[in-house]
């Protein structure tokens, strides 16, 4: 391993930007449990939840966009938060960023192994997740162009697997496929389509926001996209529609086709792909394989999203090495710019939380897993926060917004919305544990908060940094 400026290569094509923004967003939320949130609000009440969770997500990314065009960088929000709200908060962003990633990558590959088992199920699952965890390891080794190419290809199985749902589905609705479904029996169920009540939606809110993490890995791509001045903001239009287009149809396709009660739709799981909603409206329509079909596609989801975790904790942990937050060695990448050691030590993590779930240790594995389940969404609040400060210490500092490359729209409006939705979805993970007081369930919920604050707070305890004035922002461009 060589140090080659502490510099990346900027390799990654338009057409990467946009597949990975898109793919980081579609995975098992939408094919698995889909049919969960259809079973617990209505159909009506599942459209509604991702509706209002699409529209924030794309003010989140149009946030992100607007910092990202400004200043391209590997470090992403974190960096942005560090320069424009408060050093600590930056801190305790990419680190929160880098644990979280790093212990999805262990969760999907242990994930590989279960799915591996629905064709193989006398094989050791963990032969088929090593498997994984070596592929997933030598695709981010090899360089960003490959990383990219093969995010690319995972990504277009998942949107050719849904455009073909799509047809299916919606040939089934008007007839072109026989079937005896009341599709308007179905739709109009409860209360036009209602089930639950405002509470039901409000849950299902929480399973959407996590059916959108991933999105913005566009942040982070920006740091080696070939010219981010075009590519984010197209990757930012494109996605925003194409996941409204996908998620919404594909939800109003199940809701016709499946009757909200169908205890199959509560039975899905990347264990059993069986009864995922998309096998049940495919196996209708006649299609005998597909079971193995949608187990196909649901393994190359989680290998999708182990990639671009890797990906991800991996460039966080360079960026924080670059401003001293990380020890330096992190900060060296190789003569293809590929931070080496930072990959190792993502990999290292993935792979020693995978084997505490598989050498009997599940207590800790669990507890890993559940220190991760929030930082998503706590990642999501340091955008809307960081953006809110960097246009309005923009304008106190007399520069003209004519001249930023991409704009987001409705300032203030979209930060602020998307920060609120992304607090309540925080709040609302299980509201009944602090009704009960049941510590044991409050602890397992949130305790990505408590770490997080502890690293906000230790920073700034030990640097004493303050709320950077608007005034004093830096605003420099450098990459």
């Amino acid at each position: 391993m060589t140090e080659h400026n502490g510099e990346m290569k900027r390799n990654l094509k338009t057409r990467h930007v946009s597949m990975i923004a898109l793919g980081g967003s579609i995975g098992t939320g939408l094919f698995v449990a889909s049919g969960a949130t259809i079973a617990q609000a209505g159909p009506s009440g599942a459209i509604v939840a991702y509706l209002a969770i699409g529209v924030m997500v794309y003010f989140l990314m149009t946030s992100l966009g607007e910092m990202a065009t400004y200043s391209p960088t590997s470090g992403s929000f974190s960096d942005y938060a560090g320069k424009y709200v408060d050093p600590a908060l930056g801190f305790a962003m990419g680190w929160n960023y880098w644990f979280n990633w790093a212990i999805t990558l262990a969760v999907d590959i242990v994930a590989v192994g279960l799915v591996s088992n629905f064709w193989f199920p006398h094989t050791p699952a963990w032969l088929f997740s090593a498997a994984a965890l070596i592929l997933i390891f030598l695709i981010n080794l090899f360089s960003v162009g490959a990383f990219g190419e093969a995010e690319f290809w995972l990504s277009m199985v998942k949107v050719v697997t849904i455009i073909a749902f799509l047809i299916v589905g919606i040939a089934t609705i008007f007839g072109i496929i026989h079937s005896d479904i009341n599709v308007m029996k179905n739709l109009s169920v409860g209360h036009h389509g209602f089930v639950g009540g405002p509470q039901a939606v409000l849950s299902v809110f929480v399973v959407a926001g996590f059916s959108f993490q991933g999105t913005e890995l566009i942040g982070i791509t920006a740091g080696e996209a070939k010219d981010p001045d075009k590519s984010v903001p197209k990757a930012i239009n494109q996605v925003f529609w194409r996941i409204l287009l996908f998620y919404i149809l594909a939800i109003f396709v199940i809701s016709a086709l499946v009757y909200y009660q169908d205890p199959r739709l509560l039975s899905s799981s990347t264990e059993n792909i069986a009864v995922s909603p998309f096998t049940i409206v495919f196996k209708n329509a006649g299609i005998a394989f597909a079971a193995s079909l949608m187990n196909a596609v649901i393994l190359t989801s989680i290998v999708s999203s182990a990639n671009s975790g890797s990906y991800a904790s991996t460039r966080m942990l360079y960026a924080m090495a670059r401003k001293g937050e990380a020890p330096k060695i992190f900060a060296k990448v190789s003569k293809r710019g590929v931070p080496v050691a930072a990959l190792l030590l993502t990999t290292a993590i993935g792979l020693l939380a995978f084997i505490s779930n598989t050498k009997g240790g599940s207590v800790a594995y669990t507890w890993l897993v559940n220190a991760s389940g929030l930082t998503g969404f706590i990642a999501w609040v340091g955008i809307a926060i960081s953006h809110y400060r960097f246009r309005r210490a923009y304008v106190a500092q007399g520069k003209d917004l004519n001249a930023l490359k991409y704009k987001a729209k409705w300032f203030p409006f979209g930060p602020l919305f998307a920060l609120i939705i992304s607090i309540g979805v925080i709040i609302g993970q299980d509201p009944a544990s602090f009704a009960h007081l049941n510590l044991e369930k409050i602890a397992v919920t949130y305790l990505s908060v408590p770490l997080f604050v502890i690293l906000y707070v230790g920073y700034k305890i030990r640097h004493k940094t303050k709320l950077i004035k608007l005034e004093s922002v830096d605003l420099s461009q450098e990459q």
